[in-house]
């Protein structure tokens, strides 16, 4: 495996789940500093997704004609000229406005990550590539989210999102190094040439709802958790940051493991079936019943593992198409990542104030049963 491209490809996808997850420790201080509600805040992360998967779906065929690398190093680094933006922002107007730039540039870069990756490894391997890569965007809820509570307690959020600019121009400096220049990728299928009619065949296209459904379910636990804890259990935030580590650990943990498993078994979507309905059936337990804190970690962490387990095979499947269309179908991935976070983030902000966390459950689980009823329906 490239070793160096799966470093800087961790890292840059560690700063753009950065740009975004890390927002979460900070919905309440966020709203009281810019005169808003919590949910408005929340659904800045909307916001951020529209954008990210309006890019996503223009950088993927560009990276297909012109290659990965101008925008694994631009986008880096015009995401943290819009932290920047954030960290100066007056009002919320131009949070929501460079919020939306941030997004932007963020889709340039994580569809053509993914590509690149895929371009660089065996289609035995690339359940595992594509894990490692993913677990760099795991690893900031481990490591970003506590640690952005930590230092946000000292400098606030506004000096967090100028560290968020700093690890765009290192991530930039990562892609520059390590990111070949562009070379026709070798067809491997019936197709000739780039095309979205090409890449988007009826087995892609199910596997891209399946996406959907899945960021859904993600998406709901982590832009929520740490405002459901400080609003169940009365934590100052100081008080989340092991809480979120534990948390993230899953996580990480998870995808790791389902990149091991991507690659062992031969029938990936059932693999991500069986993954969602645990993880559907946890969130029932997470948010349904909280009798004390060490209990519901421990719950989230299960959700979390049980839910990166999924994601690898998703994410090998995808790439297992002719290379000539793989950017285009990676593009789109992110794209369709995108919606899922925008249903999470509308979702969740409506069943939080409508009829309070308990709702998160039920709705988990009927998103879960729709993304199994995908998994299992339809031709391979």
């Amino acid at each position: 495996m490239p070793k160096l491209l799966l470093i800087a490809a961790a890292l840059g996808m560690f700063t753009a789940g950065a740009s975004g997850t890390t927002r979460a420790p900070f919905l309440i201080d966020m709203a009281r500093d810019l005169a808003s509600g919590v949910p408005i805040i929340a659904n800045l992360l909307a916001v951020n997704s529209i954008a990210w998967g309006g890019a996503a779906f223009l950088a993927g065929p560009g990276s297909d004609r012109w290659g990965c690398r101008p925008f694994l190093i631009g986008g880096p680094i015009g995401l943290a000229c819009a932290s920047i933006g954030i960290a100066t922002a007056p009002n919320l107007l131009l949070v929501a406005v460079w919020t939306t730039i941030g997004g932007f540039c963020c889709g340039m870069f994580t569809g053509p990550v993914f590509t690149e990756v895929s371009h660089r490894v065996p289609a035995s391997q690339q359940g595992r590539a594509l894990g490692w890569v993913m677990s760099g965007q795991s690893l900031t809820l481990l490591v970003g989210a506590p640690a952005a509570a930590w230092m946000g307690a000292f400098i606030g959020w506004r000096g967090v999102f100028v560290g968020v600019g700093a690890l765009g121009l290192l991530s930039a400096l990562g892609f520059l190094a390590t990111a070949r220049r562009h070379e026709a990728a070798p067809t491997t299928t019936q197709y000739r040439a780039p095309s979205l009619r090409a890449a988007l065949s009826a087995p892609v296209l199910r596997l891209l709802a399946m996406g959907v459904t899945e960021r859904v379910c993600y998406g709901l636990v982590v832009v929520y958790f740490a405002t459901f804890l400080q609003v169940t259990f009365a934590l100052p935030l100081d008080a989340i940051v092991w809480p979120l580590g534990i948390f993230a650990t899953g996580t990480i943990l998870g995808t790791l493991a389902g990149g091991q498993i991507a690659d062992r078994v031969r029938n990936r979507r059932l693999t991500f079936a069986l993954s969602m309905l645990a993880s559907a059936i946890v969130a029932l337990a997470l948010f349904g019943w909280t009798p004390n804190l060490p209990t519901t970690v421990a719950l989230g962490f299960a959700y979390m593992f049980c839910n990166a387990l999924a994601r690898p095979s998703l994410m090998a499947s995808l790439a297992n198409v002719d290379a000539q269309v793989r950017g285009t179908v990676m593009g789109l991935s992110v794209t369709s990542n995108s919606m899922g976070w925008l249903g999470a983030a509308a979702l969740g902000g409506w069943m939080m104030t409508s009829f309070g966390f308990a709702a998160f459950g039920p709705l988990t689980l009927a998103t879960a049963a729709v993304s199994v009823t995908l998994a299992l329906t339809g031709r391979r």
